[in-house]
This record gives C-alpha cells, structure tokens and sequence, in this order.
C-alpha cells in the first residue's frame, strides 16, 4: 500500500516538473497569429498590421440578428479607441458580394475594418467559430486571450482590457522592482 501510494507520488511530480519544464521553455505560452483577408476595397489587411493594440475580432454575418445588435457597442468602442490602444476588426463569416456588403457597412456606420472571409472558415485555426456573432480579444502582442460566442457590448469590452491593462502595468512595476527576479 504504502509502495503504491510512492509511486503515484512520483508521477504526481514528475507532472509537475514536467509543466514546469513546458512553461520556463516557453512551448505553454501562446504563440502569436496572423492572417491575411480583403477588405471591403480589396486590399489585403493582416492582423500583424495592428500589433502594439487589443484587436477585438468579431465574425458576424448581415442575416445574424444578434451580430446586428452588437454592432453600435463594437463602433462605440472602436470610435473611442481607435487612435489609442485598441480596435475592433469585422470578420464577415458569409460568401456575399463586396458592393453588397461595402453598402451594408454604410447602412450601418460601421467604422471599423470589415473584413471578407467568405470562404466560411476561420481566418486561423486558432479562431474557431461555434455560433454568430464569435469575438476574440487579441493582445498587443497578436495572441488570442479572450473568446466571447454570442453579443459582446461596449461595456464588457472596456471591463476586460482595463483589467488586462492593469495586470500588465503590475507585472511591469514588479519586474521593474525587482529585476534579480526576471534576469536569466
């Protein structure tokens, strides 16, 4: 009994030490993406372009009633971010003409890049899609951090990346604080 109970012990440990391993070599943390799509004038945007900003994602569709409803709170939020530290990218996630879709757009006031995804697959495959509306929040750093499947609103946005934001700015006070700590 007391042999079993040791041996469960050192896998137990050996776990451990394994994640350990994984995360100090940095093959736990994520990797950051990219992608490429045409925007409503055809020019190909990347998501690398917006690095050194939060990307909110969102793929939507014109006949997704609930994508419709979120769209003031996401060009609210882009609005008020856009020339600071954040934007918002419309990943439209339906085969549709681009004079359609561009019209629809001003329908709307949408100010935000539209991008056409009509493919009907996600612009990476660390993005899946599991129902509309689907909004990632990206970091400065181009890493996927946040997944939301249904209606976002302005609110929710600002709550998160202040908070986010605020966990970065700790982190940094303390790496500055002590810097023995972070030196390899």
């Amino acid at each position: 009994m007391a042999r079993k109970r040791l041996e469960e012990m050192v896998v137990v440990m050996f776990r451990i030490l394994m994640l350990a391993a994984l995360m100090c070599s940095g093959l736990a943390r994520a990797e950051p993406i990219d992608f490429s799509l045409p925007d409503l004038d055809g020019k190909q945007r990347s998501l690398s372009e917006f690095r050194g900003k939060w990307v909110v994602l969102n793929y939507w569709a014109t006949w997704c009633p609930p994508c419709l409803e979120e769209i003031p709170d996401l060009v609210a939020f882009h609005d008020r971010h856009e020339d600071k530290d954040a934007v918002v990218i419309g990943l439209n996630y339906e085969n549709i003409p681009p004079a359609q879709l561009k019209a629809f757009s001003e329908q709307y006031f949408i100010t935000y890049p539209v991008l056409m995804n009509g493919d009907i697959r996600p612009a990476h495959e660390r993005l899946a899609v599991g129902g509309m509306p689907t909004s990632y929040i990206i970091s400065p750093e181009g890493e996927p951090v946040a997944r939301q499947m249904g209606t976002i609103t302005v609110d929710q946005l600002e709550t998160y990346i202040a908070k986010q934001q605020s966990i970065r700015a700790a982190n940094k006070q303390s790496r500055n604080e002590h810097p023995e700590v972070t030196k390899k």
